[in-house]
Parts: C-alpha cells; structure tokens; sequence
C-alpha cells in the first residue's frame, strides 16, 4: 500500500479570526481614545480632566470590544451548530441522497460525474459530517467562529491601541496637546495598517494609507465638534 506524506503549509487564512479581532480593535483602541481625547482638549478642558477622560474610554471600550465580538461571533457559533445539527439529521434520514448532493456539488466544481461519485463516496466513508459541513456548508475548522478568543483578541488589542495616545497625552505639553496626539496617532495608525497588510499578504503602502486616512477624518471632526461645543460654552 502507497502512503502519501502530507506536505504542511502555513496558510495566512489560519490567522484571519484572530488578525481581524486584534486589528480591528487596536485600529478602535487607537482613533476613539485620540478622538476622544482631541475633542476634549478642542473644548479647553483641563489636562488632567483630558486623561481621566482618555482612561476612562480606555476601560469602556475594551469592554464594548469584548462584549460586543463575543455576541457577534457567538451568534456566527450558534448558526454554524444550527446548521451542522440539520446536516447531521440530514445524513442519518437519507444518507444516499446526501453523497448525491455531494456529488453534484464536485461536478459543478469541474469533476466528471465518474470521479465526483467515487470522491463524495469516499469522503462519506470518511467524515460524512466534515465533507458537507466544508464543500455545502463552507464551514471549516480554519475559520470557524471562536467567540472566546476574539473577545480577549479584541479587548486586548483595543486597550494596547488606546494606551499609545493616552501616553503621549500624559507626556506632551498641555499648549501642544491636539498637534501632539493627532500626529502621533496617525503614525501609529498607519503603522498598525502596514503591519496588519503585511500579516495578511496585502500592499504595505495601500494597507498604511486606508486607516491612516480615516483616523484623520474621525480626529477632524471631533476636534471641530468639540471646538464648538468648546466656543458655545
């Protein structure tokens, strides 16, 4: 008997739950507290009402980071289970007419008819369940929801992004507060955007200016809300 060595290969969609969670939460982490920091400071608030304003955003929005991936990808959990519950009652009912359901779906892929039969009859031999749940399901143990770590992926993330402009909140002169922060923000921003581009397999560059340019626009106008309301007080 032939046996084959599997050769192993490191795909980047192996990291797209957690790469998701941990950047969407950093890039948050960064452009809310800076945001909220600079719309403060734009209303002429003291420097250290500004700070408490920043740590408290901090906490807050780790939490509704945390709170909110783990709803959402616990919702994604519960209809995968759903679904895989269905197909596994579907396969015990009428087990031949899933293997067709399969075949039809290799030769829809570009199999003859001939190979299609004998490829879904012997992945039904094999997992039945993991054969419909990856080729009818699209359902697959790389991405798979995980609602549990990217809750933590997310928090984590949200709080070391939030700490970066808080820092420099805490350290740069009060006269220069908004220059400061929003400067370096948008270096962290688009820092954040080329590592997680080149994490991904994407263009570094294109990557860097897609979140540097929406941080600005969300620093922009939370510093002019806050300026007017600043001005009206």
């Amino acid at each position: 008997m032939t046996y084959f060595h599997r050769h192993t290969e490191r795909h980047r969609t192996e990291r797209i739950g957690w790469l998701r969670a941990a950047v969407l939460g950093a890039n948050d982490g960064i452009v809310s507290t800076a945001s909220l920091v600079v719309g403060v400071a734009a209303a002429s608030v003291s420097h250290g009402n500004i700070l408490l304003t920043g740590v408290a955003g901090l906490v807050a929005g780790a939490m509704s980071m945390a709170a909110g991936e783990y709803v959402s990808v616990y919702s994604q959990a519960d209809t995968e289970n759903a679904d895989l519950s269905r197909e596994r009652a579907e396969l015990e009912k009428d087990p031949a007419a899933e293997q067709r359901e399969l075949m039809a779906i290799y030769v829809g892929r570009g199999l003859s008819p001939d190979l299609a039969h004998q490829v879904a009859e012997q992945l039904m031999l094999h997992d039945a369940l993991g054969a419909h749940a990856r080729d009818e399901l699209g359902i697959s143990e790389t991405l798979s929801a995980r609602p549990i770590q990217a809750a933590l992926a997310s928090a984590a993330s949200f709080a070391l992004g939030a700490v970066l402009p808080l820092a420099v909140t805490a350290l740069a002169p009060e006269r220069d507060l908004i220059p400061w922060v929003s400067a370096t923000s948008l270096a962290f921003l688009a820092l954040l955007g080329g590592v997680a581009a080149k994490a991904g397999g994407a263009g570094v560059l294109v990557g860097a200016w897609r979140v540097t340019f929406w941080g600005a626009l969300a620093l922009a106008i939370t510093a002019g809300v806050g300026a007017l309301f600043g001005a009206g007080g």
